[in-house]
């Protein structure tokens, strides 16, 4: 790269402006809040390309005053979702209540599997440890029989809430690019001021946002953040509350199966080629369901997230 060219991350974007911050080389050239402001080449649009948040971008400085930058390369993306649109994100991690509002274990599954077909990982954050020990401990043993990674805490007195930082920072230091999601009420915002207090303010933002039902048009955004001794990108990202599972579908019937950690290593080993995993016999699925080692709350899940595509085929998508 020559004096002008840097490496950055998009930070957000906004009518065909985008805010990139600098990662190698760190640019002298760069407004108040540390990114570049930078358009896009117009190759991108003429190839249906569309830059996300998340993207790792090479870039190249047009003019110092003001400060402005061109996106010349977007390089391959590991992922990319479409609502909210953000790219190359590692962890999701989807925030569940053990009361007040009742845990929705279909959305949270609904996230799971969302996350797991796109090669992001989950990770379960139960709040509201303090109103409900029981029901926080419940939930708990469903994820860990299924092998997901799961912290346990209150966001109002702050207990747990070291360890899910403790987790954060080991995976910065390769790189994390999170967000997290969970339905309305579940305690993201408490528990996104406890963990990174500049951001307080932001989630009180969007909490009003949420409550005047406006949170749909604003647009995601990464907040570069220090992590304990690490750096890692967090995404606001307005509208992530829920997935509209039958719109927005993300796999067909057949690949449904494999977004289950649980029944991935067990496709092949039943009686039937085409078996549902639903009440077939001889189904290896069902058989881990009787015995425990794979919680009925999951393959209940499971038969409802499956009815749902069966009542929204590929045609009627398209």
């Amino acid at each position: 790269m020559n004096e002008k060219q840097f490496k950055g991350i998009i930070i957000k974007g906004i009518g065909g402006l985008y805010n990139v911050r600098p990662i190698l080389p760190e640019s002298t050239a760069t407004v108040e809040d540390g990114t570049v402001p930078c358009r896009a080449r117009g190759v991108f649009r003429h190839d249906g390309i569309t830059p996300l948040p998340g993207d790792s971008v090479i870039c190249e400085i047009i003019s110092e005053e003001p400060c402005e930058g061109v996106i010349n390369e977007i390089e391959e993306r590991s992922n990319c979702l479409i609502r909210p649109a953000l790219a190359n994100l590692t962890h999701l991690f989807i925030v569940i209540p053990a009361t007040k509002p009742r845990p929705d274990l279909l959305t949270a599954d609904k996230l799971v599997s969302a996350a797991e077909d796109k090669g992001i990982e989950p990770v379960i954050v139960i709040t509201k440890e303090d109103l409900d020990e029981a029901e926080t401990e419940r939930i708990a043993m469903i994820y860990r029989t299924g092998g997901f990674s799961v912290f346990t805490l209150s966001g109002h007195t702050g207990d747990g809430v070291a360890q899910l930082l403790s987790y954060m920072e080991e995976n910065a230091k390769t790189r994390l690019t999170a967000a997290f999601a969970g339905v309305s009420g579940a305690g993201k915002s408490t528990l996104m001021a406890k963990l990174f207090p500049t951001l307080s303010l932001k989630t009180g933002e969007v909490s009003r946002k949420i409550e005047r039902g406006k949170h749909t048009t604003r647009h995601a955004e990464l907040y570069p953040l220090k992590v304990l001794d690490s750096m890692c990108y967090i995404a606001d990202t307005p509208g992530f509350s829920m997935i509209d599972f039958a719109r927005f579908n993300f796999t067909d019937r057949e690949g449904l199966p494999y977004t289950f950690r649980e029944f991935a290593p067990l496709m092949g080993e039943c009686r039937y080629t085409k078996c549902t995993h639903t009440k077939e016999e001889g189904c290896a699925v069902l058989e881990k369901v009787k015995s425990g080692e794979i919680s009925k709350n999951r393959h209940e899940s499971y038969i409802a997230m499956l009815e749902e595509i069966n009542k929204n085929p590929p045609w009627k998508k398209r």
